[in-house]
């Protein structure tokens, strides 16, 4: 297979060639100028603003209550209130000495009524502290 060129791509690479070439003495001229006494340009430096504490951590508790607050009410058992749900079942123990009975059911009952994590009651004080 031959490799074809045209005169039109050999041409531009001679153009490109003479003007990279005529730019070089321009560019080792520019530092000469320099040297001799004219003022270098001055660069403006950015500035930033000052960070106002109070707005940024507004918006960071406001942006995560959004992200928050679904998932402190997400239904936690999809079977509850239906009679598919196995957590409905409770195991109670009545001890013999007169204390109050023991069972499950405190702690499946707020899942079971299709509560979420906020309503559990270990964990529902908890999440109290979160925004949202």
């Amino acid at each position: 297979m031959a490799l074809k060129t045209s005169g039109t791509g050999a041409l531009a690479v001679l153009g490109a060639a003479m003007l990279l070439g005529g730019a070089a003495p321009a560019a080792h001229a520019a530092p000469a100028q320099l040297a001799q006494g004219l003022p270098a340009p001055e660069i403006p430096m950015p500035k930033l603003a000052p960070t106002d504490v109070g707005q940024a951590m507004e918006g960071t508790t406001t942006g995560l209550g959004y992200a928050v607050a679904p998932v402190k009410t997400l239904r936690l058992d999809p079977w509850a209130q239906s009679s598919a749900d196995f957590l409905n079942n409770g195991v109670g123990v009545q001890p013999d000495n007169g204390l109050p009975a023991v069972g499950t059911g405190t702690l499946t009952g707020p899942l079971t009524s299709g509560g979420g994590a906020k309503d559990l009651p270990a964990v529902g004080p908890l999440l109290g502290v979160l925004p949202g």
